[in-house]
């Protein structure tokens, strides 16, 4: 089934190129970089495009607008940090690549409504150092921090280890200022918790990757600053443990439990054999966890995560622990942690897989993902990931000695023994790195065929002329 009625795009190139020159400053087109037609994984790779970089939401609906008119693919650039390769196409006549970098501004900080407003190209690490200049703590947080922009994060509704504490960007995002399809301009930045004036759009474009509109700024929830914080690595008995043991945490700490990450010996040894420069704080333990805590001017972390693991101790679910006496050491627990996808890059997986299954399937999802993966062939795994949530990265590495180039003929194979596995036990196939063009056909898979016929009528109502990146998320017509 096609999203779209099927049209022919046109290229960006030549005389829409041409016609937009006089509408746009000179400064809004620039020269096409290679790295706007790549990916981090290098799965995909782009061909050619017209890089347009507008500084203003008008300058952007001028852009759209003349797309839609000219049945112009358009592909929208944040930081380019995506792993599904919903930033690049290959099979479009030159689309218009529209990076978002100059949409750049923070609009407004307002510590009195925990709210500030930010432009699309801002940077994750900026809004959070500018949300902390504030006195407040925007929470979201996760590895591209660094590169990652909020209009990209928000089109794929990213996730990260706070999630457990916080929620994903949907639940720390008020309100949407966006260009639709047709060029008209959404504004929708309204701070207001309550409000229940109709469809609510926000909620639609927060995940669509770009196929409804373009994100030109957002109204983010902010929050009150931890006073003190802590953390601690515990060795765990098993994945069952990581599960009895995050109950106990939120049981005795509540709230204060800020995020509760898993991590396998194979990520540690992959560090160990790739950077050998991170310190590993409890050596390499067959299963460990990395607990963070946030709490108030009452609260002394320390002392809680050491009445947490005497307990958990007493209760054989840990072997043995670390607690972080001082910021920079937390900071060293979490370099662990933050490491392990670069270790994981270091080595080459041959299959990755973004997944979640309920939190109470964890463990049986682990001991089953060993066996279908054994069936297929010898290969390591690491997996690890946020147990608070449900989301595990589940990786799949050839043995030491050979390359994930060796494994192509397996690779398929492989994804769809842990995707059929992740769906027989209810989960998803796309847990926080969204669909993009890699997924496309796991949507049509597994997604229930009611919720995948409404997605293809929002798109066709709101996107006719099919330009809005078009083979992200679903299959582009023709």
């Amino acid at each position: 089934m096609k999203d779209t009625p099927t049209e022919t795009l046109t290229t960006a190139k030549g005389t829409f190129a041409d016609g937009l020159r006089n509408r746009l400053p000179a400064a809004a087109f620039r020269d096409l970089e290679p790295r706007y037609l790549e990916e981090p994984r290098g799965r995909w790779a782009g061909t050619d495009g017209l890089l347009l970089a507008p500084a203003t939401t008008e300058e952007v609906a001028i852009i759209i607008k003349a797309a839609q008119q000219a049945r112009v693919a358009v592909i929208p650039y944040g930081g380019g940090t995506g792993l599904v390769g919903g930033q690049v196409s290959s099979d479009l006549p030159a689309p218009v690549i529209l990076s978002l970098e100059r949409l750049n501004k923070v609009r407004n900080v307002d510590p009195v409504e925990n709210a500030m407003t930010v432009e699309a190209g801002v940077i994750l690490q900026q809004a959070q150092e500018v949300a902390e200049e504030g006195g407040r703590l925007f929470p979201l947080t996760i590895a591209s921090q660094g590169s990652a922009r909020i209009g990209g994060i928000l089109s794929t509704n990213a996730g990260g280890v706070n999630v457990l504490r916080y929620g994903n960007a949907r639940d720390l995002c008020l309100g949407l200022e966006a260009v639709l399809p047709d060029g008209s301009i959404l504004h929708g930045l309204s701070p207001l918790r309550k409000n229940n004036t109709g469809y609510d759009l926000r909620h639609l474009l927060i995940g669509a990757e770009g196929t409804l509109g373009v994100i030109t700024a957002a109204t983010l929830k902010l929050m009150p600053r931890p006073v003190r914080t802590g953390a601690a690595m515990m060795a765990i008995r098993d994945p069952a443990a990581a599960l009895d043991l995050l109950n106990m945490a939120r049981d005795r700490i509540g709230e204060g439990v800020s995020a509760f990450e898993l991590i396998g010996r194979m990520g540690l040894d992959f560090l160990a054999e790739t950077m050998p420069e991170v310190r590993l704080p409890l050596g390499r333990p067959e299963w460990s966890v990395l607990i963070d805590l946030g709490l108030g001017a009452s609260g002394d972390p320390a002392a809680a995560l050491e009445g947490l693991f005497e307990a958990a101790f007493d209760a054989g679910l840990v072997t043995d622990g670390v607690i972080a006496q001082s910021e920079g050491q937390r900071h060293d627990f979490w370099t662990v942690r933050e490491s392990i996808p670069e270790g994981n890059r270091r080595i080459g997986s041959i299959s990755s897989h973004d997944i979640s299954v309920p939190i109470a399937s964890i463990p049986d999802f682990i001991r089953d993902g060993t066996g279908v993966i054994a069936k297929i062939g010898d290969f390591r795994i690491n997996c690890f990931g946020h147990v608070g949530d449900g989301n595990l990265h589940y990786n799949v590495f050839p043995m030491p000695g050979r390359s994930r180039s060796d494994h192509d003929d397996q690779r398929d194979a492989i994804k769809t023994a842990v995707h059929d596995l992740t769906h027989s036990y209810g989960g998803s196939v796309s847990a926080e790195h969204g669909v993009g063009r890699l997924k496309v056909g796991d949507l049509e898979t597994y997604v229930d065929p009611a919720k995948l016929t409404a997605m293809r009528a929002i798109k066709a109502a709101l996107d006719p002329a099919g330009i809005m990146n078009p083979g992200a998320v679903l299959r582009r017509a023709g």
